[in-house]
């Protein structure tokens, strides 16, 4: 044994250095061990943290289990079979991964052509054809029935799950559970899984079977529970409605649930459009909702050289870049797309995949892949400035959603800049934002 005096510092849990912590009065203080009572220390310290997991591990299980005690009340309340509640409820598992998923925020927001060009891409724009014209007499028989053309039936299929190639691996049940345990959305998450209880029961599931996203979306579409059990539906014939292993059921349940949201038969989504130079940027937005004939005499005129027409169908302009990027003209069926999921860019993926799939080009002008995309942080103090300066930009989230883009046309139209609601370097840096990437001088 070597007897070598060492300086370590014990508050630093590291190899010995002669760095060490302060005292009350701030004086440096350093600890003489001989190296074995060093590492003797150290693997008590390591004890000592894995007892402290072990015991938070414990006091997470405890409080696991009586809310599962909770939720069997809660169950029994809804008239759920007595077997489901006790051999399915009572032997969910936490799942501490779901927790962090559900409490982690992407540090970065992503731009429109980012979030585009790796949504549309030559690879699901040639399988969704072909799978297209494979299953062209269900989505006919569709089309006449729910009025949904089958390109876009397709194009969800491709953005949900990208045609199936990937379902989700989490067991649903214990996912849903574990949010419902949790006090961030737990009124939510448990009427999602007393849904997806009477699902397991109405078809015939098995808990193993019942696999997904980590927020409990499952099957070729991704419907949550409460979806599945009020809009999905039988497409193959069996009997049976499983999202998992039928494609047409799949395919039958998303035209059923656009038909109920309100998708109106013979009416596109919209299109892209080409604006004029002296447009009003500040009547862009889901919001502005105007009679083509409007936006056709303030000069609004298609990107591909067609007439537009149809003068009394009302639509919006949107301008998901800022005005140097592309524009669209969008009607009521983009409003039943966002239904399905509130992401504009979103929406706007799946409308144009479903162009894409029926042949339709490329955009006319494309959005720029040059832009910066913005912090979380970045836009939490863009909504912190505008809220200062008396423009209201609804809750400080890092998100840049309806209420933060019409707070920022109001601010850039009193700037007597282009009012656009688009966070471009020159409205950043009046609002006193300053990126790395971004010179305010």
């Amino acid at each position: 044994m070597i007897d070598r005096t060492i300086s370590i510092c014990l508050a630093s849990g590291q190899n010995p250095v002669v760095k060490c912590h302060t005292d009350a009065l701030g004086c440096p203080v350093t600890t003489e061990l001989t190296e074995k009572r060093y590492f003797m220390h150290r693997y008590m310290g390591m004890l000592l943290c894995m007892l402290i997991y072990v015991q938070a591990a414990m006091a997470q299980d405890t409080e696991f289990s009586r809310c599962i005690t909770q939720l069997k009340h809660r169950a029994k309340q809804e008239e759920l079979p007595s077997r489901i509640i006790d051999e399915v409820l009572g032997k969910l598992q936490l799942q501490p991964r779901v927790i962090e998923l559900d409490r982690a925020q992407p540090e970065f927001t992503q731009t429109f052509a980012s979030y585009v060009n790796r949504r549309i891409t030559p690879q699901r724009i040639s399988r969704g054809q072909v799978l297209l014209e494979q299953h062209h007499k269900l989505l006919s028989r569709l089309h006449d029935e729910y009025g949904v053309p089958g390109a876009y039936l397709v194009a969800f299929w491709g953005l949900e799950t990208n045609y199936g190639s990937y379902l989700g691996s989490m067991p649903t049940l214990d996912c849903l559970a574990t949010l419902a345990c949790d006090q961030r959305r737990r009124e939510f998450f448990t009427d999602e899984l007393i849904q997806a209880l009477f699902l397991l029961d109405r078809e015939s599931l098995t808990p193993e079977e019942m696999r997904g996203s980590w927020a409990g979306a499952m099957g070729h579409t991704q419907f949550m529970p409460s979806a599945y059990n009020r809009f999905a539906i039988d497409g193959d014939g069996d009997g049976k409605v499983n999202l998992w292993r039928s494609k047409q059921d799949a395919l039958a349940s998303g035209a059923n649930y656009l038909h109920e949201l309100g998708w109106q038969r013979g009416q596109r989504w919209g299109y892209e459009v080409v604006l004029p130079q002296q447009f009003p940027y500040s009547e862009t937005g889901l919001t502005n909702r105007q009679p083509l004939r409007y936006w056709h005499d303030l000069g609004v005129r298609a990107a591909n050289g067609a007439t537009i027409n149809d003068f009394a169908t009302k639509a919006s302009v949107l301008v998901p870049a800022g005005h140097s990027g592309p524009a669209f003209l969008v009607f009521a069926n983009f409003d039943v797309i966002m239904r399905w999921n509130r992401s504009e860019f979103y929406a706007l993926a799946v409308a144009l995949l479903a162009d894409r799939l029926v042949g339709a080009g490329p955009l006319v002008r494309p959005p720029s892949t040059r832009e910066p995309a913005l912090s979380r942080g970045t836009i939490e103090r863009l909504q912190r400035q505008l809220n200062e300066l008396g423009y209201d930009a609804g809750n400080i989230d890092g998100l840049m959603g309806a209420s933060t883009q019409a707070a920022l046309r109001r601010f850039q139209a009193a700037k007597g800049m282009i009012a656009d609601g688009y966070p471009d370097a020159k409205t950043l840096c009046a609002l006193s934002i300053s990126l790395g990437s971004i010179s305010c001088r």
